[in-house]
């Protein structure tokens, strides 16, 4: 390749070289980091409770009813798998929420064979995310959580998982988006990446180059159920956080507003004189919710909410979500062409069913 740069610029031909040569590929490949991190990843194996094939009628004679019964196959309890990583010695395994749903019997399987019976500490349907704990005689193997802020689009990845039952599968790839929202839940903001997920990897961890947890693969897009290039995984940084809550009692604990929101839309801003839409347009007030007793009105917009702009939905319902019940925090709304800031005290969240 020819260069542009002529010899009266050696500096600027180390800083344009730098960058490239700090994330790199690892010299001879990954093995040192699959070495270090494959021991603390787990074969998730759960067992569901029966589930009738078919569902009759209440009020059903109960001859015919009888008649059907016996007629029906029997239910039988259902099976599933997924992927985990142990993030401490204790024994404390993180997976997918969808993963051990519904779970009668939880066993885990580490990498050099041991297996063990699980214990479902907590589950977060909202995120996905599910906390288990496993009883050992000796310290396990860990892996611990990098920072998933500090990741960039274009960083490599890689993903250790049991895809479809092959335990141990290391693929890699880079961060394709961050911030994703693929309307699978009120709290989407996940990494995308082209690292191969499929069927089994649910729960497994999406690691950066220096070993570090910095997403949890949780879902992919695909026609035909398998790998095309296209897998999501929630940030470490909304895990670590749910896995704490988790920890403590069992259940995640979220701030609550009181507010149904929708998207400024193209004409408003157009009209309120912004460069782009922005914001989250009130739609609804609830009676006696800590929006109502702030002075929330139906109409107002949205823009900042404890000092974040609010750019998008996602952005506010995060950031109520973030905040512990009884939290003061400062709204900025738009409210008849001026702007007013308001202090409300955040409620408590009803927890989420599945």
């Amino acid at each position: 390749m020819t260069s542009l740069l002529t010899k009266s610029a050696p500096l600027a031909l180390t800083l344009a070289l730098s960058p490239i040569a700090a994330f790199a590929v690892p010299a001879g490949g990954y093995g040192d980091l699959v070495e270090q991190v494959a021991p603390a990843v787990v074969y998730i194996e759960v067992i569901s409770a029966a589930q009738p094939a078919h569902a009759l009628p209440d009020n059903m004679p109960d001859a015919l009813r009888k008649r059907f019964e016996q007629r029906m196959p029997q239910a039988r309890p259902q099976g599933g798998l997924g992927s985990g990583f142990i993030i401490s010695e204790e024994g404390q395994i993180v997976t997918n929420h969808h993963v051990v749903a519904g779970a009668t019997t939880v066993k885990v399987k580490m990498a050099d064979g041991r297996t063990f019976n699980a214990e479902v500490i907590g589950s977060d349907p909202a995120t996905d995310i599910a906390l288990l704990s496993i009883k050992a005689d000796v310290d396990l193997p860990y892996v611990s959580f990098g920072t998933s802020e500090e990741m960039r689009v274009g960083d490599e990845v890689v993903a250790v998982g049991n895809p479809f039952g092959l335990s141990s599968t290391v693929t890699s790839g880079i961060i394709s988006a961050k911030s994703r929202n693929i309307n699978a839940g009120p709290y989407d903001a996940f990494i995308q990446t082209d690292a191969a997920i499929n069927q089994g990897n649910s729960g497994g961890p999406l690691f950066n180059n220096e070993g570090d947890v910095i997403g949890v693969n949780t879902a992919i897009i695909s026609p035909g159920g398998g790998s095309v290039g296209i897998g999501f995984a929630v940030p470490s940084d909304i895990v670590r956080d749910v896995v704490a809550d988790l920890s403590d009692d069992g259940i995640v604990t979220r701030g609550w507003l009181g507010v149904s929101i929708r998207p400024m839309s193209e004409e408003v801003a157009e009209v309120l004189g912004f460069d782009n839409a922005t914001g989250a347009v009130v739609e609804a007030v609830a009676k006696d919710s800590p929006a109502s007793n702030a002075g929330l009105e139906k109409g107002d917009i949205i823009l900042s909410f404890d000092s974040s702009d609010i750019k998008e939905l996602g952005d506010l319902t995060r950031a109520v979500a973030a905040k512990n019940p009884d939290d003061s925090a400062t709204v900025t709304v738009l409210r008849r062409g001026k702007e007013k800031t308001l202090t409300v005290t955040i409620g408590t969240l009803a927890p989420q069913e599945a």
